[in-house]
Formats: C-alpha cells, structure tokens, sequence
C-alpha cells in the first residue's frame, strides 16, 4: 500500500501563485508515476498533471500549460505542482494520485489517492 498526504491548498486570488506538495509514504518503490487531478461539485475528477517516478517525464492538460508545473524531487520523494497565474476557474479540491504504472502519463491509472486539498482562487 502507498499512502499520499497532499497540503498547500489555501484561498488566493486571482493572478496569485500557490504550490501543492504530495508525500507518498509505504511500499513507494512500487510507484511508477505520481499526479494531480482535480475535481469541481458534480464533476468527474480531471487530469491536471503526472510525472514519470523515474526519466522525468510529465505530462500537463493544455489548459495549465505554461501555468502549472509538476515535478518530484527525488532526494525527498516529494511531488509538487507549482501553480502561478491562477484564474477562479482553478477553484477546485486537488487530489494527489499514485499509479503502478510509468506509463502512459495521460491517461493516468491511479491505484492511490490522496485525502484531497481545497484551492480556491477569487477573482
């Protein structure tokens, strides 16, 4: 089992920047790859981000392209994404996900979730 514990939700506005950190904890040598997804009241939970445990690979939805960032720092097995730019139609709960899989990145096959962190953004 992996357990993930996601933080650095908040209430910003917009144009303001803000950056999610997700710690995966347990059997980690299982992970192939690490995500963001988000999800709105009475929608599916979407694909924002995903980053490749090993190599480097990411991937990103074209709406965060050139806004939002994913990367691991792998002295500390830490998965961020940084967020700049944000606009109100960010306003979501973000969840970390954690996949057996180092491939594909999109889509993504999570097989771990995290517990979820709001982010709100004001316009």
């Amino acid at each position: 089992q992996v357990q993930l514990v996601e933080s650095g939700g908040g209430l910003v506005e917009a144009g303001d920047s803000l950056r999610l950190s997700c710690t995966p904890s347990g059997r980690t040598f299982n992970i192939g790859s690490m995500a963001w997804f988000r999800q709105t009241p009475g929608n599916e939970r979407e694909l924002v981000a995903a980053v490749a445990w090993s190599g480097g690979d990411t991937y990103h939805v074209d709406s965060v392209k050139g806004r939002f960032t994913i990367s691991r720092d792998s002295t500390k097995d830490i998965v961020f994404l940084q967020m700049n730019s944000l606009k109100p139609e960010d306003t979501a709960v973000y969840y970390c996900a954690a996949s057996y899989y180092s491939r594909p990145l999109a889509p993504f096959k999570p097989n771990f979730w995290g517990q979820g962190t709001q982010v709100t953004v004001s316009s």
